[in-house]
């Protein structure tokens, strides 16, 4: 939407499981902190050689993802939400199990030509098993290379936060970029974008639950 207009954004990415396999995935673009900015840059055209887009232009990207999500098997309960005030933009959706959500963000990843590496979930619930797998793609890096030098400066404060939550206690997980919440019952790593970019901020994660 506004990555290519706006000096700080967040992502992130929220997975809340249950022990039954079941759950719910959020994603948000959080760019309060340039909403400001943001407000000004939406009354003009274009910035450094980017159009603007419009609130039906942001509507329309949240509806398409939103269409993809309702098609998609297992998944259910699909909601967005937009705040323009203060530019945070939300989808939310429940899945059956956690291998359903792995096509659906593939293929958004895809449309979107991001190219920023892919990445797949499993979860074994006999026996408390989270895993994220995540393949870092060199594009991402000749992509940004490819940015003038005022557009590479956007993503100097962005970063991708991603957040586990469960209903039993983390035994242990051997991400060392992440850290497991005092009540252990959640697990978040934040990563500049800039690691992401360079392949530094690696996401794989095996997350052993207590029986």
């Amino acid at each position: 939407m506004f990555f290519s207009i706006t000096s700080c954004f967040e992502i992130i990415e929220e997975i809340d499981l249950n022990s039954d396999g079941t759950g719910t995935m959020t994603f948000t673009l959080n760019m309060s902190k340039s909403k400001s900015k943001l407000a000004s840059i939406m009354l003009l055209d274009s910035v450094n050689g980017y159009k603007v887009p419009s609130k039906a232009d942001i509507q329309k990207g949240l509806n398409d993802m939103v269409s993809e999500l309702k098609k998609a098997e297992g998944i259910t309960n699909v909601v967005k939400t937009a705040d323009y005030e203060n530019f945070v933009f939300s989808v939310k959706c429940d899945f059956n199990k956690i291998e359903n959500i792995n096509k659906i963000t593939n293929k958004i990843t895809s449309q979107q030509k991001s190219n920023s590496g892919s990445t797949s979930y499993l979860f074994d619930d006999k026996n408390g098993v989270f895993k994220r797998k995540y393949v870092y793609s060199s594009q991402i890096k000749k992509q940004y290379n490819k940015l003038k030098t005022e557009n590479k400066k956007i993503f100097d404060d962005a970063s991708y936060t991603v957040i586990y939550r469960f209903d039993k206690e983390v035994s242990t997980q051997n991400n060392n970029q992440a850290k497991v919440s005092n009540s252990k019952k959640a697990v978040m790593q934040r990563v500049s974008a800039m690691d992401v970019i360079n392949g530094t901020g690696d996401f794989t994660t095996h997350i052993q639950l207590k029986k």
